[in-house]
């Protein structure tokens, strides 16, 4: 998914009208940028809210001024230079390959703004296999990349979202992959501030330099600034690249609802000896049917990877735990090898996709989906809220009856998967599909507007907002001077709003 950069503003921060002459002005010098065939302007208000098409999650169409097609870095620089000499020269809103899908796809969290879409800047500028690194712009997706990656002794951390998807977007908004969280892969980041000024922060390679990567360097680290941020527009990302493992395998387990919470507290205590690799997931019965998970009951998948000999060891030591338990109706550890297992080739795919190859036919995500990902914004309906929960079976129950009673009283389709990011933390992925039409949206949003009320009050807050819920930010905040501290510095760095106010506020 495809944010690249959101808000610290305060949430009375608003841009001018699309009538500005100063934003007309910086709108015909980036045409003189760029080409005019690379700018779309709105020729009225009803065009404005038409310019970025549909989205998946139906979300109210914001208005926008114009959408900017850069294609190099300098390009970037010099209109984001343009949009920062004047307040009234409007803000940007920059996206990588605009699927954003259930957060708000290509759309601004506000009105009025000037779309910056990256997804012209697609190079790999450089790639490093024996360091295990490789630069890329916003534009460069994951099925590229991993494409790339393809029979070297490298991988990229995929997602289970689209090939098409961007990998330095989903890394900026703390997305999660099949090995771990993203952010995790980020070690450096070309940056233009406003004003036009490029910085790089983190770790970046230059000529002759043979340091290791090392994303902190000394002193105060300004790499975390720009992480879900419009304190910047990043052009360019090193991204780490993680050995390829030699053999990998999934271990699936069955198990039915009464078991949930103990089933959890079981397999956290296998990931914190250990036993497993990468994310483990847990998908309830909605999630698990994509997965060939029986009807009604509850999936994991635990993977293991390494040396044959590892992995042969750990697979028997997990089914061999597993079994003791007496918590699951099914273990299986042979799905993948075994071409006359029915779910052979689903477990195929994901075990491929926990060696970095992502499903480059989307075939799970249009079983998922009902659609591919070139039509899922015009012809699929669908909303994520995405929480932290504790590694626990207490907290798991009690999230999984707070998704039940959501449920119930909006008659919407709910479906959790159960990201596992260590021994004490879990990544919630709630989604929402519903049909593409007004009156099923409206439960829909409902629905996610009753998900965010009642799990803040359990304490479960959300580490990904949606363009409707920007303002939560301030509320779900551990530290109100914290949020102001990073408003100061946006009024440093940005005091004439260039960079629009998004999701973070």
């Amino acid at each position: 998914m495809s944010e690249l950069t959101t808000a610290v503003d305060s949430p009375d921060t608003a841009p001018p009208g699309t009538g500005s002459a100063a934003l007309r002005a910086a709108l015909d010098a980036a045409a003189r940028v760029l080409g005019e065939d690379r700018v779309a302007r709105a020729a009225d208000d009803a065009e404005r809210s038409r310019l970025l098409g549909p989205n998946t999650s139906l979300f109210r169409s914001r208005r926008v001024a114009a959408v900017l097609r850069p294609t190099t870095a300098e390009q970037v620089r010099e209109i984001v230079e343009l949009f920062s000499r004047e307040p009234d020269s409007g803000s940007l809103h920059a996206v990588s390959t605009g699927r954003n899908w259930g957060l708000g796809s290509r759309e601004p969290a506000q009105d009025d703004v000037v779309v910056l879409d990256l997804g012209g800047l697609d190079r790999v500028r450089t790639l490093d296999l024996d360091a295990g690194w490789a630069v890329v712009e916003p534009g460069v997706t994951q099925g590229q990349l991993s494409r790339l990656l393809s029979h070297t002794p490298r991988l990229v951390n995929v997602t289970v979202s689209a090939a098409e998807t961007s990998v330095v977007g989903n890394a900026l908004d703390r997305g999660v992959g099949m090995r771990g969280q993203r952010t995790e892969d980020l070690v450096g980041l070309e940056v233009v501030l406003p004003g036009g000024e490029t910085v790089r922060v983190g770790w970046w390679p230059t000529a002759g330099r043979t340091a290791p990567v090392y994303p902190h360097g000394l002193g105060p680290s300004a790499l975390p600034l720009f992480v879900q941020s419009n304190l910047g527009v990043v052009t360019a990302a090193v991204i780490r690249l993680a050995p390829r493992p030699e053999t990998v395998r999934v271990t699936r387990l069955s198990f039915p609802a009464p078991a949930l919470a103990e089933v959890t507290d079981a397999v956290r205590r296998w990931v914190a000896q250990g036993l497993t690799r990468g994310v483990p997931r847990i998908y309830d019965p909605a999630a698990g049917q994509a997965y060939g998970g029986a009807e009604g009951e509850y999936l994991v998948h635990l993977p293991v990877d390494g040396t044959a000999e590892a992995v042969e060891a750990l697979t028997g030591i997990l089914t061999a735990e597993a079994r003791r338990t007496g918590l699951f109706t099914d273990i299986s550890a042979t799905d993948g090898s075994d071409p006359s297992h029915p779910n052979h080739e689903v477990t195929r795919l994901v075990e491929r996709a926990y060696a970095g190859d992502p499903d480059i036919t989307d075939t799970l995500f249009r079983v998922k989906m009902g659609v591919g990902a070139d039509k899922i914004d015009t012809a699929a309906g669908f909303l994520f809220f995405l929480p932290l929960l504790p590694f626990t079976g207490e907290a798991v129950a009690h999230a999984d009856r707070l998704l039940r009673e959501a449920a119930a009283e909006t008659g919407v389709r709910l479906s959790a998967t159960l990201h596992l990011l260590g021994p004490d933390l879990i990544d919630c992925v709630v989604a929402m599909k519903f049909p593409h039409e007004e009156e099923a949206a409206e439960r829909a949003h409902r629905a996610l507007d009753l998900l965010y009320a009642s799990f803040a009050e359990a304490g479960f807050t959300p580490y990904r907002l949606d363009i409707d819920h920007a303002g939560q930010r301030d509320a779900l905040s551990v530290d109100a001077a914290a949020v102001a501290l990073t408003r100061r510095l946006k009024a440093v760095l940005d005091p004439n709003n260039a960079i629009a106010p998004g999701r973070y506020r």
